[in-house]
């Protein structure tokens, strides 16, 4: 509140006038903003197009129905890949998120100048690259098919365990490590009587909740060819066979769900 003094009156105003000009001054640099990159998208965009979507949208979905449900045969396999992708990259993840981690944590670091900034980097990098990026990588590295797909969900997946694991680690009662210190116990002993068992209820949740963002993530790594229903996706567009793509998305989305239910069961079990 700012008051203004006219004629023996107090008058009171919200903000100091100066305050006020700041803010205007940042809403009018929003704004012009805002206008110069809405200037830069239109240059670029063919509004035609825009315009004509809504048609082609509606002659799209036409083309999906009858969805071609006898192609149910060929995506069982599909499936099954896209399930083994997440769970063993998931796997992968978890398994190299623990050390990782620990690393990281400050109350559990070997060396807070060299050991923890490396595994912060190791995190940092995980989660800043998409896991179609890590695959487009590995199908060039190893070859198309499932196992760039297990690779690449988990070196993506490495990053959020890590990450959210770490937090845990760091957010353990002090009290229960000293108790255990106090009897003289090794250092692997501390860890595992008085860390564990703290962060194990987190643990489980954190690898549960990432492998049902990983069924999601592995449906779509086929489209760059690491395996997976997203290959024959990829496959029934180029061919334009749209029944076939109509039933893929209903699988995935059957898929998607199913995966939900699981995971928040089991998450509600542990927790």
């Amino acid at each position: 509140m700012a008051v203004v003094q006219k004629d023996d009156i107090k008058i009171w105003q919200r903000r100091e006038r100066g305050k006020q000009f700041a803010i205007w001054a940042g809403y009018l640099t929003v704004t012009a903003l805002f206008v110069y990159c809405f200037q830069l998208i239109s240059e670029k965009t063919v509004w035609f197009f825009v315009l004509d979507a809504p048609r082609q949208a509606m002659d799209m979905a036409s083309r999906m129905v009858p969805v071609k449900w006898s192609y149910m045969d060929v995506l069982w396999v599909a499936i099954w890949d896209t399930l083994n992708i997440a769970t063993l990259g998931t796997v992968m993840a978890v398994i190299l998120a623990i050390p990782t981690a620990y690393c990281a944590a400050r109350n559990t670091t070997p060396s807070l100048y060299f050991v923890r900034p490396v595994a912060l980097f190791i995190i940092v990098a995980s989660r800043s690259i998409n896991s179609l990026i890590w695959a487009l990588i590995l199908v060039a590295i190893v070859g198309p098919g499932v196992f760039a797909g297990v690779i690449a969900i988990g070196l993506r997946s490495i990053g959020f365990c890590a990450k959210l694991l770490y937090e845990a680690i760091e957010e353990i009662d002090e009290n229960q490590v000293e108790a255990v210190t106090a009897t003289g116990a090794s250092n692997a002993q501390v860890t595992a009587y008085g860390i564990v068992p703290q962060v194990l209820p987190a643990f489980a949740g954190i690898s549960v909740f990432r492998w049902d963002i990983n069924i999601r993530e592995s449906t779509v790594l086929g489209l760059v060819g690491a395996g997976g229903i997203g290959l024959q996706l990829n496959a029934s567009i180029t061919n334009l066979a749209w029944t076939q793509v109509s039933l893929i998305l209903l699988v995935i989305i059957a898929t998607v769900v199913v995966s939900e239910w699981v995971s928040a069961k089991i998450r509600h079990a542990i927790i």
